[in-house]
């Protein structure tokens, strides 16, 4: 059984939301499981357990993956803090090469249409690239990217959860958090 680790940070949901998207499109590969992790917010206590949702990730998640989707919140077109805070303790994991070729994907929420949705989205391929990660994409044989209106691009899965973080994730939203999750699957199978 190959296993994707779906690592997001999210305060309004959203990310969230995202996040169990990926995980479906993951689940739908026969062969392939999902195991979601999030982290801690910046000013959470050291020995914090989240009160619900998945438990917060540690480095073995990481070390135990055949695959990563990492997912944020847009943060001024960057990654939100606590996110960038985990991936900064992964010095070791550099240095060992434990990440080099396992594929990698992203995905993001942001509050606008133009709320930086693919500058956080190349911002987190940043630190997967010098673990040497292989970077997955959404191809446009995904109809819904030439069809949305609000969120998701070739650089990975996104949502527009509009100024007032009310909106929903759109059909086209989900489909294409599912094809990356399930592209995920599908390349850790083949590099097995």
């Amino acid at each position: 059984m190959r296993e994707v680790l779906v690592l997001y940070y999210s305060r309004g949901g959203h990310t969230a939301a995202l996040a169990d998207e990926v995980r479906h499109g993951v689940i739908s590969v026969p062969g392939c499981g999902a195991r979601l992790r999030t982290v801690a917010p910046l000013d959470a206590p050291a020995a914090a357990v989240p009160a619900s949702g998945p438990p917060y990730a540690d480095k073995d998640d990481l070390r135990e993956c055949d695959a990563l989707a990492l997912g944020s919140p847009t943060r001024f077109g960057n990654m939100a803090a606590p996110l960038k805070a985990f991936i900064d303790t992964t010095s070791d994991l550099w240095l060992s090469g434990t990440l080099i070729g396992k594929p990698a994907g992203v995905f993001t929420s942001t509050g606008s249409l133009h709320g930086g949705q693919e500058s956080t989205l190349l911002s987190m391929m940043l630190p997967l690239l010098h673990h040497g990660m292989l970077l997955v994409g959404v191809p446009y044989s995904e109809g819904a990217l030439m069809d949305t209106a609000s969120g998701g691009t070739p650089y990975g899965a996104s949502h527009v959860a509009g100024v007032d973080n009310q909106r929903g994730l759109t059909e086209h939203e989900r489909r294409v958090a599912r094809t990356l999750g399930r592209r995920l699957a599908e390349l850790s199978l083949k590099l097995t």
